[in-house]
This record gives structure tokens, C-alpha cells and sequence, in this order.
């Protein structure tokens, strides 16, 4: 009896095994010269010029460059829960980049999320959103990064914890997580909401960031756009679906796409990693585009409905002594800027009455901001943009908890207080 189980479980075992590899290995991708439509046909400066602006809005620099280096020469580190991955060097060098890829391999890498010589990539790079690329914009990328000057610069070796690093470990993944997919209209949606489905889903990829994620690092569908804490850099990317934390559906088209355009606009000011989206990507993007993007969300945002959405209870007033220290502090460090009233200062600092990111649920980004301040995003239309001073120095977790509790009852503004708790919390996550 044992016998036949023990049989029955390495039956099972190598059924398992064999169905993995067959699932991510039989792509039937042909990558032999001869099977590259690009072998012998030269690119056209048109095509060359439709694939940089597709690297814009697949945002590729931001990852596949080094801050200060020859862009897309690869070697910037992601940060991952499971260790490190570097992203590639896109540059055409033939020993370190893309000089022996075919238009085949580059096909397969987006839409298989598999290298040059087959091997299953990190699926820190989005490959189940850039599966959704079409062949003409797949070539024309290509055509573009294979215009570029070569850079020989080797992408460092992966720095991942033992078993996640490995060729079973993707392979499993991506079983779990992962199936080819190609964008499909939909006929009962305009050519416009389509369009910006295709950009924000595909190479846009914003669910990798606005969308959850498990213990094992897996996301849900494309479109799902509720919100999730960004692993490692510990930013809390808001639903674009809520009314609550981005108002999306509410707000003129218009003014979703200025706020991609220059990174602030009346209902919202980009922060965290969202600043560096906005410089390298969508500030280059045409507003037909960008209207696209920002139609496709307004029309999901308004069919979402989300039972945080509905009022909640006014939240419970802090103690009379945090309130007046809160104050204190707030005309000390803040008003300057933000105003008495937190009107702020147009297109130099963000009013904080009536702000949704001051009052979101998830106070992360909040305690992020006064510990280590920063810059607004740098673009055309501001060039030079207005900064913050970090108070990780200056400020204790409580003075931190009351200011920003301040900041949340204050001026109409309606939210939960900030606690010491939550402040020591995201000073220890950047401390690990």
C-alpha cells in the first residue's frame, strides 16, 4: 500500500514537473535569423522614431538606467523582497546589450518574458503587462534600441535569495502568475477608451505599482488598479479606482492629463516613485495620448464602486494636548510653505485642505514625505521645481505623529490620526 502511494506521489511529482516545464518553455517562438522579419529589411526613421516614443511610454529608461550613465546601458539595481535584479543593457553592444538579438528574441522577451538564449526572466520585469505590446510596436521598439549607440556595460548577476533566484523558481512563478496574453478592444468601448487601455494596462504597466501583491510577489489582473504598498521602497501607490484616495472619476479629463503632463494639477500633486514616471515617461507623451489614458481611467474609476467609498464616521478628535503641539509644530516647520491655512502655493507647494493624499487611510507616504522630503518632478514646464526640507533630523516619531495629525483634522480636512507607532514603522522599513 505505501508502494503504491509513494508511486502515486512521484507520479504526480513528475506530471507537476512536466507540465511546468511544457508551460513555460513551449512558446513555439522560432528565434533563427531567418525567422526575424528584420533580418534584411532596414529599419525606417519612422519606426525608429515610433519606437522612442513607445520607450517613453513603456517608461524603459527609468529602470534600464543608471542615474548619471549613458541611458538604457542597463545595471540599475531593482529592489526586490526576495534580493536584487539589475535590469539589462539595451544598448545594440554585442558582448553585454542587444547586438545579437533578432527582432524574434526581442519579441519573446515582451511577450514570453524569455532572454536571447531561453532562459525565464525575473519577473521584475513586467513581462505579463508587455505581453500585451503588439508585433508592430514589439519591432518598433526594437528598431529604436537597436539605433542606439553601443554601450559595453555587463548587467551585474542577480543578487537573490536561494531557491528565488533560480530557473525552477521563475518557472514555478510564472505558472502560478503568468499566461501570454495580446490586447483585445473591446467594440462596446470608443476607439479612444481602447486606446488608453492599451497604453495604461501594456506598456504603461501601472497595475505593477497600483495594483496588490501577494507574499510570493504576484499580482492580480492587468486592469487592477485598487492600490497596493510597493514592496521594498514602501510607497503606497493609491486606487485609481477610489473616490476616496484619487477621485479619478470625478475630476475633468483634463486635469488628469495635466497632472501626468507637469505632475501636479488641482486635485493632485505626484510624489514617491510617481515623480520619476512623470519625468522620464509621461510628460513626453501627446495629449491624444495622455486624453486616451486619462478617458480609460475616468471610465473606470466612475463603474467602480467600492464600499470605502461611502462617507465613513468622523473620525475620533486627537487629545487637546497633541492638537496644540501639532499646531506648534505645523506653524514652526510647515506654514511657511503650506500656508496658515493650508492653502499652499500654486505650482510651488500643494495645499493640504482638502488634499485626498493627506487624508488616505494609509498614512505611509505621509510619514515618508516629512522624514525625508524631496523634490516636486522635474519637467519642461518646470524645470526647476520647488523642494522640501527632510525632518528626519529635526522632528521625533511624535512630533512626526502630531504634526501630521494636525495636518488630517484640520481645515475640513477629515481623516484618522497619525500615531508614534506608525511613524517608527516606516523609519524602520528604510533602516533595514
Amino acid at each position: 500500500m505505501m508502494q503504491r502511494v509513494l508511486g502515486l506521489v512521484l507520479a504526480l511529482c513528475l506530471a507537476t514537473t512536466a507540465w511546468v516545464v511544457f508551460d513555460n518553455y513551449a512558446d513555439g517562438v522560432e528565434v533563427s535569423p531567418s525567422a526575424s522579419s528584420s533580418a534584411s529589411v532596414p529599419d525606417s526613421a519612422q519606426q525608429i522614431a515610433q519606437g522612442a516614443y513607445l520607450a517613453r511610454a513603456g517608461n524603459c529608461m527609468s529602470c534600464h538606467t543608471v542615474p548619471g550613465q549613458v541611458p538604457f546601458s542597463g545595471g540599475r539595481a531593482i529592489e526586490t523582497p526576495f534580493g536584487k535584479v539589475y535590469a539589462s543593457n539595451l544598448t545594440p553592444d554585442d558582448a553585454t546589450g542587444l547586438g545579437r538579438w533578432n527582432a524574434q528574441h526581442f519579441w519573446r522577451a515582451l511577450h514570453h518574458g524569455r532572454s536571447y538564449d531561453g532562459r525565464l526572466l525575473a519577473p521584475a520585469f513586467p513581462y505579463n503587462h508587455t505581453s500585451l505590446v503588439t508585433r508592430a510596436d514589439a519591432d518598433a521598439l526594437f528598431a529604436y534600441f537597436k539605433s542606439l549607440a553601443p554601450v559595453a556595460q555587463a548587467t551585474p548577476v542577480a543578487e537573490l535569495r536561494w531557491p528565488f533566484g533560480t530557473q525552477a523558481a521563475f518557472a514555478v512563478w510564472r505558472s502560478l502568475y503568468f499566461k501570454p496574453a495580446r490586447f483585445t478592444e473591446q467594440p462596446q468601448h470608443s476607439a479612444e477608451w481602447n486606446r488608453g487601455a492599451y497604453l495604461v494596462e501594456g506598456l504603461g504597466h501601472c497595475a505593477a505599482c497600483h495594483g496588490p501583491r501577494d507574499d510570493l510577489g504576484g499580482s492580480g489582473a492587468l486592469d487592477d488598479l485598487s492600490g497596493g504598498l510597493i514592496p521594498v521602497v514602501n510607497w503606497y501607490a493609491p486606487s485609481l479606482l477610489s473616490a476616496r484616495e484619487t477621485r479619478l472619476g470625478d475630476v475633468p479629463v483634463q486635469d488628469t492629463v495635466r497632472l501626468l503632463q507637469t505632475g501636479h494639477a488641482p486635485h493632485a500633486w505626484v510624489n514617491g516613485p510617481m515623480r520619476e514616471v512623470v519625468q522620464n515617461s509621461t510628460q513626453h507623451l501627446s495629449v491624444a495620448d495622455l486624453t486616451a489614458m486619462a478617458t480609460y481611467l475616468q471610465a473606470r474609476a466612475r463603474a467602480h464602486v467600492r464600499a470605502d467609498d461611502v462617507p465613513r464616521p468622523t473620525p475620533r478628535a486627537p487629545s487637546l494636548r497633541a492638537s496644540q503641539r501639532g499646531a506648534a509644530l505645523y506653524d514652526d516647520h510647515c506654514a511657511v510653505c503650506h500656508g496658515k491655512q493650508g492653502q499652499g502655493v500654486a505650482q510651488a507647494y500643494p495645499a493640504l485642505a482638502g488634499n485626498l493624499a493627506v487624508q488616505m487611510a494609509h498614512t505611509t507616504n505621509l510619514v515618508q514625505t516629512v522624514m525625508y522630503g524631496g523634490f516636486s518632478v522635474t519637467t519642461s514646464a518646470q524645470p526647476q521645481p520647488f523642494g522640501m526640507p527632510p525632518f528626519v533630523l529635526t522632528l521625533s516619531d511624535r512630533d512626526m505623529a502630531d504634526v501630521l495629525t494636525h495636518i488630517r483634522t484640520q481645515w475640513g480636512n477629515a481623516a484618522g490620526a497619525v500615531t508614534e507607532f506608525d511613524v517608527a514603522r516606516v523609519r524602520e522599513m528604510q533602516t533595514r
